[in-house]
């Protein structure tokens, strides 16, 4: 028999690998505290229209490994609207849902924060490919992103070398470059190119590709961020100014996709256990954080106010190895 008394669960914003492996914690955790536990579907709307569903310990079956999320997601323009926060609070009010566990990125901490406001307890989960969430050094979805670009990368290269040509490759990340650096190091790239560092085309691309031919190097990598844009456009320019045959390949939302690393199931697994302990506690407006390589809480408010460190130790090892 469950408890009157349920908590909901919802995924908000871009899919990330490993929301199903969060929403299967909060599940199970949620029913061993004897809460009931809805599964909101659709993000925030699903708040909106009371599209809701009951969740029990077969509902979560074998979904750990899946991609994706089970629960669905979109964006929702009238939450964003005091009035459509009062409206999704008085939908939680009818369900007795006394709490409710947020998986997403800032903007679904910033409605869980709303929502805390509204008189529904929240508590927030990084899940995000980008890895562009200030107050964790780590989202849900990342290490997949980085192991999937990886392989295609690896795939890409057998043809740029075969072929002794440039090839430019986009992955994901608008406002953050963390996945371009991490996967530019390890394709061993010979161009990192992130938002968050200015570069220079001659310096940080053409002599670069220079001087590896110097040294015996026919063929080339170079890894951008999203953020930086103009992909098509730089693969011309660098033919023209270089000779040398340039393609670009922008991976899109391949990078999304495909069943968690062991680390993204983990990591998620006890962000949404931790989650459910919180709102059993009677904790409120938290986020669920890595710090220090540990598993912490933080004010929602506080973690939204932090400002996201670029790891510029690891971007300057790149330059040094990857010639």
């Amino acid at each position: 028999m469950m408890s009157a008394k349920s908590i909901a669960v919802l995924t908000s914003g871009g899919d990330a690998p490993g929301m199903n492996a969060a929403v299967r914690a909060v599940v199970r955790a949620g029913i061993s505290k004897g809460f009931g536990v809805k599964g909101v579907l659709h993000g925030y709307n699903g708040l909106l229209t009371g599209d809701v569903v009951n969740m029990n310990l077969r509902s979560v079956s074998d979904i750990i490994g899946r991609g994706g999320t089970i629960l669905y997601t979109a964006r929702s323009p009238e939450f964003n609207t005091p009035e459509g926060v009062q409206k999704a609070a008085n939908v939680c009010k009818e369900m007795n849902v006394v709490g409710v566990v947020v998986i997403g990125g800032d903007g679904s901490f910033r409605g869980a924060r709303d929502l805390t406001g509204a008189g529904v307890p929240c508590i927030g989960i990084p899940g995000t490919i980008d890895n562009d969430i200030a107050s964790s050094e780590y989202t849900i979805g990342f290490d997949t992103a980085m192991n999937t670009a990886v392989q295609m990368i690896d795939r890409v290269r057998d043809t740029t070398e075969s072929h002794d040509r440039c090839s430019i490759v986009e992955v994901m990340g608008r406002r953050c470059g963390d996945l371009a650096l991490q996967v530019g190091v390890a394709a061993g790239a010979t161009s990192i190119l992130v938002p968050e560092i200015p570069w220079d085309f001659q310096k940080d691309i053409v002599d670069r590709i220079h001087h590896a031919q110097e040294t015996g190097k026919q063929h080339f990598v170079i890894m951008v961020a999203e953020g930086v844009g103009g992909t098509d456009e730089l693969a011309k320019k660098i033919e023209e100014v270089t000779g040398i045959e340039t393609r670009a390949t922008v991976l899109g939302h391949v990078q999304r996709g495909g069943s968690p690393t062991l680390r993204d199931r983990v990591v998620a697994s006890e962000m949404g256990y931790d989650a459910v302990e919180l709102l059993a506690d009677g904790k409120s407006n938290r986020v669920i954080v890595v710090r220090d390589g540990k598993v912490v809480d933080l004010d929602i408010t506080e973690a939204l106010n932090m400002k996201r460190t670029f790891n510029k130790h690891l971007y300057d090892i790149a330059l040094q190895i990857s010639i």
